[in-house]
């Protein structure tokens, strides 16, 4: 007989109570208390060739961890206290099970730090209409497209807007030669997909595709290797989708011509670096790193803005009530400041936040995009990704903003 999946493990409820963040008198009226579930999940990693770095423990939980405090300091005016109720699921373990579970302790706001696979599962779920379910890190185009949902939120970006993000950038520096090396993982194909969708969108061109098959030791035999694996016709920058840092770190310095990478490793677009400082950013790095001893994240920043949505919603609304935020959130009128320039806000048609993309490369910030000169009818966010005419979800209807 089959063994039954293991059981989710529950990590402590992380509460930070009103009262005792701010030593509320004896008597004094009980704050209104807003329950927020956050399941993680993390597959395991596939055998590798190269040897990616280890992500921190705690690497997305210790943005929400911030976040929650951030809520807590704006909800002591309003008599709003908020909790954070985690669930780590093993790689074979039952996400449905632990939504259900975060659900039945009151949970009305799930942030999902899952693969794309297991967030669209999760949304499928009936129980899950009545929830509002927050993709933190996933950036599939298909959960903003056949599979996005009225009770799904993308937080973090797409594929698609990290794509168009390098595309403006590289474009605007007329480097339109692109030569795409694509891995073998199927997370690669996708995000090779997105670079080749950029490219026709902004007039680049892509005049040399190869796939990345060496099963070698790529650390020990990069410098034989690459500089025959880049004999190519002449191109203005190499574009690498390496999602799961394979290979693509040791292309730069090692081509035949002298070109720049860029794509996931080299000139990255992310939504956090930690040499980001404009706009307030220095501070939310510092706050972060004495709070987890480490410097935050992509995968933090995303968490970090996914709580910070629940806690944004319920200033706005003056309201702990879980319809009334819910209702704020898909409103019109809802932004976010995210430390990145713009306020974000939601693309109704497909429950995507709009966002700022930060252009980086390992020990500096380089850009900004959407690029100055890329325009739009309704706001510049809306040239990075899929936008109203060109959507796909059908779910939520045609409502904007």
């Amino acid at each position: 007989m089959t063994a039954p999946p293991p059981a989710p493990r529950l990590c402590a409820a992380l509460t930070l109570s009103l009262s005792l963040l701010l030593g509320t008198a004896s008597g004094a009226a009980a704050a209104d208390l807003i329950r927020i579930g956050y399941l993680s999940q993390t597959p395991e990693p596939p055998p590798s060739v190269a040897n990616p770095d280890e992500p921190p423990a705690d690497d997305g939980l210790a943005g929400a961890r911030l976040a929650l405090a951030d809520n807590a300091t704006t909800g002591k005016f309003l008599n709003q206290s908020f909790e954070l109720d985690a669930v780590d699921v093993p790689p074979d373990g039952d996400a449905a099970a632990a939504l259900r579970e975060l659900a039945g302790r009151g949970a009305r706001f799930i942030v999902v730090d899952a693969p794309g696979s297991t967030v669209a599962a999760l949304s499928a779920l009936p129980e899950a209409a009545r929830l509002l379910l927050l993709n933190a890190n996933a950036p599939d185009d298909s959960l903003r497209a056949e599979s996005c949902a009225p009770h799904l939120l993308n937080v973090g970006p797409s594929r698609a807007m990290l794509a168009d993000a390098l595309g403006q950038y590289l474009v605007k520096k007329r480097w339109t030669r692109w030569f795409l090396v694509t891995g073998r993982r199927p997370e690669d194909a996708l995000y090779a997909a997105a670079i080749r969708r950029a490219a026709k969108r902004f007039g680049a061109q892509i005049v040399a595709e190869k796939t990345w098959t060496a099963d070698s030791d790529v650390n020990r035999t990069a410098e034989a290797e690459i500089p025959v694996f880049t004999q190519v016709k002449a191109y203005d920058v190499l574009v690498v989708a390496d999602e799961l840092d394979e290979f693509g770190d040791y292309l730069a310095y090692r081509t035949t011509d002298p070109r720049p990478v860029a794509g996931t490793q080299g000139l990255v677009p992310t939504v956090w670096h930690r040499t980001h400082e404009q706009w307030g950013a220095a501070q939310l790095q510092s706050r972060f790193k004495t709070a987890a001893k480490r410097p935050m994240t992509a995968r933090d920043h995303n968490s970090w803005t996914a709580v910070r949505v629940v806690g944004e919603a319920a200033a706005q609304a003056r309201s702990a009530d879980p319809d009334r935020l819910i209702a704020t959130i898909n409103g019109p009128a809802f932004t976010l400041s995210a430390f990145r320039g713009t306020p974000f806000s939601l693309r109704g048609w497909d429950g995507q936040l709009r966002q700022p993309v930060l252009l980086a490369a390992d020990r500096s910030l380089v850009s900004v995009s959407p690029q100055d000169g890329f325009l739009h009818p309704r706001t510049e966010l809306d040239t990075l990704g899929f936008d109203q005419p060109e959507t796909l979800c059908k779910t939520r209807g045609s409502k904007t903003p």
